[in-house]
């Protein structure tokens, strides 16, 4: 697989999967806008079987180098970002994965024992990315459980591997070239932005802003029937130069952190 396959695999998959993210590409084509990739993030668990150089295998077979380590205390978060050594358009790779160890034996538990129903065949893919829930529907008790000690661990629990969110890139947009504008044009066709630390994540003297919207309800097959819960979100991101003129290419703990919260449950 080539790197365009595999981003238009993944595209394909988060848009069909959650059509709130297709409807806001088409509105900023619509405005005449080129819409381009900023960064695609995925979520994981520490599990050796299935922690980020697992999934990042993957894309470092094909050219990309690891560029960036993050700690996110509060969420019990670690994460790595990765960018292409040589295409400079390619977009970057953010994975994170939950501390397991900081949360319940119930949590514990419950990551070992999905993760060991996987095979290692499936495993050692490279179609691993792209495999969603590899453990078998989920049990709705079990999820709204996992979801009172970390939504995070509740939604992978659920979906699996698969591109959490793709991030328009703001500084290749013209008629919406600010943050501000982004939302507001959000806001203006219906769209819930992620208000948790202010609409804006991040400061221009940090050389990123970032914002998004909320992940829309999608119906979910449970064991016991169908339920609606949050799916995957949009993001939107403008970087600034350093004072050496070069945009600056890495990310904010303190805001990916307050972003992370876009897959949030809320009720509808």
């Amino acid at each position: 697989m080539t790197l365009d396959e595999i981003f238009n695999r993944l595209w394909s998959d988060y848009t069909t999967q959650n059509p709130a993210a297709q409807k806001v590409y088409d509105l900023f084509t619509k405005e005449g806008e080129t819409v381009l990739n900023d960064h695609i993030a995925f979520r994981t668990f520490d599990d050796s079987r299935v922690n980020i150089d697992v999934l990042s295998r993957v894309f470092l077979e094909r050219g990309y180098e690891e560029k960036g380590q993050y700690e996110f205390e509060e969420k019990h978060l670690f994460a790595k970002h990765f960018e292409h050594k040589t295409d400079e358009y390619a977009p970057r790779v953010f994975i994170s994965q939950l501390k397991t160890k900081d949360f319940s034996k119930f949590l514990q538990e419950t990551v070992k024992s999905v993760v060991d129903n996987v095979s290692d065949k499936d495993l050692k893919s490279d179609e691993l990315i792209f495999s969603g829930n590899v453990w078998g529907t989920p049990d709705y008790k079990t999820y709204v459980k996992l979801r009172e000690e970390s939504e995070y661990a509740a939604w992978v629990y659920v979906y699996g591997f698969r591109a959490n969110h793709f991030t328009v890139n703001i500084n290749a947009l013209e008629k919406y070239d600010t943050i501000e504008k982004v939302n507001q044009f959000l806001k203006d066709n219906d769209f819930m932005l992620n208000s948790s630390g202010g609409e804006i994540k991040g400061t221009k003297e940090q050389l990123l802003q970032q914002s998004s919207i909320m992940a829309n309800h999608i119906h979910v097959e449970f064991t016991d029937g169908v339920h609606s819960i949050p799916g995957c979100y949009y993001e939107f991101a403008q970087r600034y130069p350093d004072s050496d003129g070069k945009l600056y290419s890495g990310f904010i703990a303190k805001s990916a952190d307050k972003i992370f919260e876009s897959t949030n449950y809320y009720s509808k």
